[in-house]
């Protein structure tokens, strides 16, 4: 029996699977591509124009599962489903995808192949998981902030007073020295206080070129590390952004400063951006985001804490107060954006997706 997409016409049919979040693939009689939607864009990382005509094996290999599923569908005339098998791309990681094969009858077209990455549902899971723990966990920082900043205020302007009483006495020049350890040090607090409260300011949005800020944190990060090479790879085309300027600056700022103390000063650094199309973020579908990527050479981050960078006062490098990726964290989540990474030695990458101002917003 065929599905009964066969009723339809094509162009209403395509223009459908266009809103589709899960990949879409449509095959002719010989296994060949003739449309595949933004989802499978991005999931494969090949454009339509490019795929186009392609035999279905040259992108995805000829696994066992989905040939089977592939067969039972053009012999049965029914959609079968071949669960869990895995897409190798070069230079990525492996996909593991389930995929519903389904006939259909439109021109050019005589299977539909649906993909759902197993790999990416688990990581909802776990991203769900993790949103509730970090925001307990800001939750907790935030109090702990409030009720140490009082007390540090106190402690400082009696450092201060006693600081100026031995300046009067002939021989308190030898006690000063720990007057101003306690001014300095007091002052190294409240600082840090401060950058755990100033992130939950209220946001000032305005409209702003994700290269203007990508220029700002280059300029800095070549003034602080001369030694560290940063390359650009930008799409040019794409859109403002609505954002808070110096929110986003922070935060990206704290995630390249990260990247070049790892390489102890030496190293390579790229920043790439590109357009994403039909992607979810903070469980709403956008039409179109905005896709970060900043990726560095040096050592990686530590297998122990890998799972715990985006938590408070986490760090793997000796005297980091472990605030930076915590703090861009809940920048992009203001911005209805997320966060991700991927690290091993020599390659370390560091995700973030924001929503364009002119992708249209939809519940998932």
């Amino acid at each position: 029996m065929t599905n009964r997409i066969a009723a339809k016409h094509p162009s209403a049919v395509l223009a459908g699977l266009d809103l589709l979040s899960f990949a879409v693939l449509l095959l002719d009689e010989q296994l060949r591509i003739r449309y595949c939607n933004p989802a499978a864009e991005n999931l494969f990382a090949v454009s339509q124009r490019v795929s186009h005509g392609l035999p279905v094996a040259h992108l995805l290999g000829a696994p066992a599962v989905l040939m089977a599923a592939v067969e039972n569908a053009l012999t049965h005339n029914w959609s079968y489903t071949g669960h869990d098998f895995v897409v190798a791309r070069e230079g990525a990681r492996p996909i593991h995808l389930d995929c519903t094969v389904t006939p259909v009858e439109i021109p050019q077209g005589r299977l539909l192949l649906e993909f759902r990455p197993i790999d990416q549902q688990l990581k909802a899971a776990r991203e769900e998981r993790e949103a509730v723990q970090q925001r307990a966990n800001q939750e907790l920082i935030r109090n702990l902030a409030h009720e140490i900043k009082n007390p540090l205020g106190g402690i400082r302007g009696s450092a201060q007073l006693l600081d100026r009483e031995l300046g009067r006495m002939d021989d308190g020049g030898e006690l000063r020295e720990y007057t101003q350890v306690i001014i300095g040090e007091t002052d190294r607090l409240q600082d840090l206080m401060h950058r755990l409260l100033s992130s939950h300011r209220a946001m000032q949005p305005a409209q702003i070129g994700i290269h203007e800020i990508l220029e700002r944190v280059r300029r800095l990060i070549h003034a602080e590390f001369p030694g560290v090479r940063v390359r650009r790879d930008y799409d040019t085309s794409l859109p403002d952004i609505t954002g808070d300027r110096e929110q986003l600056i922070q935060a990206i700022l704290n995630i390249v400063r990260n990247a070049a103390q790892a390489m102890v000063g030496d190293g390579e650094i790229v920043m790439r951006t590109r357009a994403l199309r039909q992607v979810t973020l903070a469980k709403k579908r956008y039409r179109l985001a905005l896709e970060l990527q900043i990726i560095d050479n040096g050592p990686g981050i530590p297998a122990e804490i890998r799972d715990r960078i985006f938590y408070p006062l986490v760090s793997g490098r000796a005297g980091g107060t472990g605030l930076g990726l915590a703090l861009a964290q809940g920048i992009l989540q203001q911005h209805h954006g997320s966060i991700d990474a991927e690290s091993l030695p020599g390659r370390t990458c560091f995700t973030l997706r924001l929503p364009l101002q002119n992708g249209d917003k939809t519940k998932k």
